[in-house]
């Protein structure tokens, strides 16, 4: 006689045969199901969706430094990295979503109705402070570094103990990369638990959030999204082609499926650094570029948040009848973009760039504030919007470098 399966292993073995894509989707559909039965069931659920996070959070600074420096200290000498390519695209795609946000808020005006302001948090004051603390940053000490996720200061740290090394034996180098590659380990462990993580987000987010409340802002949060869209679905995939000559979407669309819908109900760039080396070695990238590429996006890589400050901030121009004209909203445009390389890579981290730019109509810190607060309240959608958006361009760009490369390389 044969000992009986165990019927945990049959259902492991059997939840083994679908992509992580497709349990992610079911943990979406039976989240939002869970949440619209019993709405105290899908709030106890959030707890599996901030567990999720917080691991994702946790690993993601220390993979970041040691994958880094794994990578620079163990690259071949005749080695080039596209680096150079990817920050252009960076700033290329930024600039052009600002743009795009100012064209569709002359064709389309909105104004908002101001709300009291929710907020507690301080604003910078100019853009002088949020490039002072940018600069600062870098020179963070590291484990001040680690401990606070500061990714410019991992990547700084991680390139320059990486050239050094580069002069160490081979041993050294070898269990340097055997400590990337654990941790990269650990990682894939985790990243296999998204669809539980996916499952209580969307259940937490169904239960809680009043979608009533998004009626009222439901133009200007129209404006935003197609913004977004048009972004996600046209200028990127110009840039893809433009760079590789070859046809975008078959990457954009992979690029928005297994990174973007992460990151959306995550809402966070920082927490899907693990998702997007994950599917750049999928798309079988250069180690030694998406290492530095893929964790430098998430910093200042923020098409999404330009988008959202200039069009939050147009609104509030248009609600005070200020006259803007065409060369003022282009100006607009650019400090949006600079200001987005500064947004944080937590959820909500652009609004709060938001006060920055309406001073440039002279547009006072309390009214600036209250645009913040609805910010917040539409925050659910716009904020998961934009971040889909950063993180999964992250991965786009980096794969078009280098696949441009491959193509002069043949």
């Amino acid at each position: 006689m044969t000992a009986s399966t165990n019927p945990i292993s049959s259902i492991f073995s059997w939840l083994q045969k679908f992509s992580l894509v497709s349990k992610i989707a079911a943990g979406i559909v039976i989240g939002a199901l869970l949440a619209s039965i019993s709405p105290e069931a899908g709030a106890a659920a959030g707890l599996l969706g901030n567990l999720f996070v917080a691991a994702l959070k946790a690993v993601a600074p220390i993979l970041v430094f040691f994958l880094v420096m794994a990578s620079i200290a163990n690259q071949q000498q005749n080695h080039s990295s596209q680096i150079r390519p990817i920050l252009v695209l960076y700033l290329i795609g930024t600039l052009a979503a600002a743009f795009t946000a100012v064209a569709l808020s002359f064709m389309f005006p909105v104004t908002l109705t101001l709300v009291t302001n929710s907020s507690s948090a301080t604003p910078p004051e100019g853009i002088g402070e949020v490039l002072n603390t940018l600069l600062f940053n870098i020179v963070q000490n590291p484990i001040e570094a680690l401990l606070n996720a500061n990714y410019i200061a991992l990547i700084v740290w991680g390139v320059a103990l990486g050239l050094l090394l580069r002069a160490s034996s081979a041993s050294t180098k070898q269990g340097v990369q055997d400590l990337a590659d654990a941790i990269t380990g650990i990682v894939r462990w985790v990243i296999e638990l998204a669809p539980i993580g996916i499952f209580g987000l969307v259940a937490a987010t169904v239960a809680q959030t009043g979608l009533g409340a998004l009626l009222e802002y439901s133009k200007i949060l129209a404006l935003l999204l197609s913004a977004m869209l048009i972004i996600a679905l046209l200028v990127n995939p110009l840039l893809v082609l433009w760079k590789t000559g070859r046809n975008p979407y078959p990457l954009v669309l992979r690029c928005l499926r297994e990174s973007g819908v992460t990151a959306f109900f995550t809402r966070s760039s920082a927490a899907n650094i693990p998702v997007n080396l994950q599917l750049c070695e999928k798309l079988d990238l250069d180690e030694d570029t998406y290492a530095v590429s893929i964790p430098l996006g998430a910093t200042i890589n923020m098409g999404g948040a330009a988008i959202t400050i200039t069009i939050m901030t147009l609104a509030a121009v248009n609600t005070l009848g200020i006259e803007v004209d065409l060369a003022t909203a282009l100006l607009l445009s650019v400090i949006a973009a600079v200001s987005a390389c500064g947004a944080s890579g937590v959820a909500g981290g652009s609004l709060l760039l938001i006060p920055l730019a309406s001073s440039l109509f002279g547009i006072s810190n309390d009214v600036a504030m209250q645009v913040v607060a609805v910010g917040f309240i539409i925050g659910v959608v716009q904020d998961s919007a934009e971040t889909a958006l950063n993180s999964s361009t992250d991965v786009i760009f980096t794969a078009a470098a280098c696949r441009a490369a491959e193509n002069q390389a043949s």
